[in-house]
């Protein structure tokens, strides 16, 4: 049977566009008539041999019309049933595969079968028998008993009706994965990927750690925070927006490389890349800079692809791109230039740079020094053709407070940011290691932070103390797993790649 048959059968509710509380009715009245009987609806375990999956992979060669003497029992929801008089054809779906049961009225007896007949779409089942091939080489199970796992109260969505409404779908995630093999998809896809940045970081000798979601200090990027109330110490707290800052104090305290997978959460908009929390990768690694950190990047890109796609040639706007091959490296400030005609630097006076955003439509605000608006100028202009994969470089010392000054330009950073498809996937420096500097930074936020910028950062005293205490030379990276998976499964909105995104209240009917 094809993923995504799942057509009622003819005579049911669905069929007969009976509304959904009288529906519901119906099935209440059948669960209770089950009770009287002695049949309970809601079981409370069902020993199961074999995965449909794993029946597929051993017995797949299996020719038409035999029939084993292997015993099997399998589980599943039912997706289809086709009443043929004295045979029933049901197909069943766990997480692996779609499978036929095939019960004859002669094996299994009148009452049996007729007790079989009643179940619904929708309903979990588990069954034995043994497994066979049909006529037409339909591997199935010739099934002896069918016993009801968990009935279902509600009609089963599909692709074609309850589920045509993308809010919907978010919002009903359960039973949008019930229907949609794309969807399914895209969750088997970023399970791979966590999976293989695991293994790749683990296989470099970084050490997987937790950090703390609630923080005294809001650091570690610009963002506005959510804000939260510890009652027993009486005490503002806000929920993490990065998990940088905590992360290098453990470089302090000698563990060399770490890294975190962890949600992060930000209190602003919701757009097609951006949802209040998501999942970010951090990692730290002492004696290294912002070069060894961009191989690493490309590294555990390549591996996850390998890992979640079985290739490294992916689609990229219709483009066939090989992740393996080098990424090039452009600064900030050249490609912004090309874009406006004139080159751009942070050492040049404000008002000439404030002209050339003006001249070239582009805003700015009062508080911006040259850094900002150049980084302004470039997002508007040139941000939107990097669409195959960029590591753009050299960003303005203004916007990069955490990382350090370039060795060979002081208005510059050692800080690179990934593009691809003309978003940001990746961020990484050469990390700040100098406390005296990064408390001038600090105040530097503190300061716009006081001036109206909701998203700039504070002075953070422990952070400070920490680094007093010595940090090696550091490179580290922050890695956009939702963006990731986006990329890698071809999907263009975030909220495809996380089960249950941030919506807006569901509408009163």
């Amino acid at each position: 049977m094809s993923d995504e048959t799942t057509a009622p059968q003819t005579g049911t509710p669905e069929s007969e566009g009976t509304n959904l509380e009288t529906y519901r009715q119906l099935r209440l009245a059948e669960i209770e008539h089950l009770r009287t009987t002695g049949t309970n609806p809601y079981p409370y375990r069902f020993d199961r041999t074999h995965s449909l999956g794993e029946i597929r992979a051993k017995y797949g060669e299996l020719t038409a019309g035999n029939e084993t003497t292997d015993a099997v029992a399998v589980c599943g929801r039912i997706m289809l049933k086709r009443d043929q008089g004295k045979l029933l054809f049901i197909t069943i779906r766990d997480r692996s595969d779609d499978m036929q049961l095939f019960v004859s009225k002669s094996v299994v007896g009148d009452d049996v079968f007729d007790s079989i007949n009643s179940l619904d779409l929708g309903d979990w089942v588990g069954a034995h028998g043994v497994v066979m091939t049909t006529r037409k080489g339909e591997l199935s199970i010739k099934t002896t008993t069918v016993q009801l796992l968990a009935k279902s109260l509600r009609p089963m969505p599909d692709k074609w009706h309850g589920l045509s409404d993308v809010d919907t779908r978010f919002r009903q995630r359960y039973a949008d994965l019930i229907v949609n093999a794309d969807a399914r998809r895209a969750f088997e896809i970023r399970h791979a990927i966590v999976s293989s940045v695991r293994s790749t970081l683990g296989g470099r000798g970084y050490v997987e750690v937790e950090t703390p979601v609630l923080h005294v200090e809001a650091g570690g990027a610009h963002a506005r925070p959510f804000v939260t109330h510890h009652n027993t110490l009486d005490m503002q707290l806000f929920l993490r927006i990065a998990l940088e800052l905590h992360l290098k104090r453990l470089i302090v305290g000698g563990m060399e490389r770490v890294f975190e997978i962890g949600r992060v959460f930000r209190n602003e908009g919701i757009s097609t890349r951006h949802n209040p929390e998501f999942t970010m990768l951090e990692s730290y690694e002492a004696f290294a800079d912002y070069h060894d950190i961009m191989e690493l990047t490309q590294a555990i890109i390549v591996d996850a692809a390998r890992a979640s796609l079985g290739t490294t040639v992916i689609d990229i706007g219709g483009v066939a791109c090989d992740l393996t091959a080098p990424w090039p490296r452009k600064r900030m400030i050249d490609l912004a230039s090309e874009k406006v005609g004139r080159e751009l630097h942070p050492s040049q006076p404000i008002a000439d740079v404030r002209q050339v955003a003006t001249d070239n439509g582009v805003k700015w605000e009062q508080r911006w020094g040259a850094g900002r608006i150049i980084e302004e100028i470039f997002a508007e202009k040139a941000e939107g053709d990097l669409h195959l994969p960029t590591f753009v470089t050299g960003h303005p010392l203004e916007i990069s407070p955490l990382a350090r000054v370039d060795r060979n330009d002081p208005y510059l950073t050692e800080r690179f940011e990934l593009f691809v498809q003309a978003r940001e996937l990746a961020n990484g420096y050469s990390e700040l290691n100098d406390p005296v500097e990064q408390r001038k930074r600090f105040e530097a936020e503190q300061r716009a932070k006081e001036a109206g910028d909701a998203t700039a950062g504070s002075v953070d005293e422990d952070y400070l103390r920490a680094l007093e205490f010595g940090m090696p030379p550091t490179g580290g990276l922050g890695v956009g797993i939702d963006r990731l998976t986006m990329l890698l499964a071809g999907v263009s909105t975030i909220r495809e790649v996380i089960l249950f995104p941030t919506l807006r209240p569901e509408a009163s009917e």
